[in-house]
């Protein structure tokens, strides 16, 4: 099994409960989604969106099921597809900060610490994880090549 996908509109009929703008009906099960897949070590993809009249409410999905951690967002058409990779995408911003923190991980690594300071905050294992996982997001979005990383 690679992943496990939330499908929204047979869970809602299942609980008799109704579709809303907000997803707020969807609140445990995309968070029960997400943790069974890290469970299991598959991906986690949300459910469709099928207002395509509403893209701003669309991409407001996306940042939310980005935030709680999903991998990706199944799509019913291709105008879809332009928003889910740019939010999926690390930002210039968030690349850097990762790539300072791989950079000073590996520093300290050689110096025998696993723990260290980074621009005032404190970088432990979690941390350079969510580091790494940017980084990997950066190729895969085509942001950046392996060969830059060297």
């Amino acid at each position: 099994m690679m992943g496990i996908a939330l499908g929204a509109e047979d869970y809602c009929a299942n609980l008799k409960a109704q579709r809303t703008p907000d997803g707020m009906e969807l609140l445990m099960a995309r968070q029960t989604i997400v943790v069974a897949a890290r469970a299991a070590g598959i991906d986690a993809l949300d459910t469709v969106y099928s207002n395509l009249n509403d893209m701003e409410t669309f991409r407001k999905e996306v940042e939310l099921i980005k935030t709680l951690g999903f991998d990706g967002k199944s799509i019913i058409n291709p105008r879809q597809i332009e928003v889910v990779n740019e939010v999926f995408a690390p930002t210039e911003k968030a690349i850097e900060k990762a790539m300072g923190i791989i950079a000073a991980i590996k520093e300290a690594e050689k110096r025998g610490s696993g723990v260290i300071s980074y621009k005032g905050k404190m970088v432990d294992r979690p941390v350079v994880i969510r580091a790494q996982r940017t980084i990997e997001l950066a190729i895969a979005s085509g942001i950046l090549t392996k060969e830059e990383l060297s």
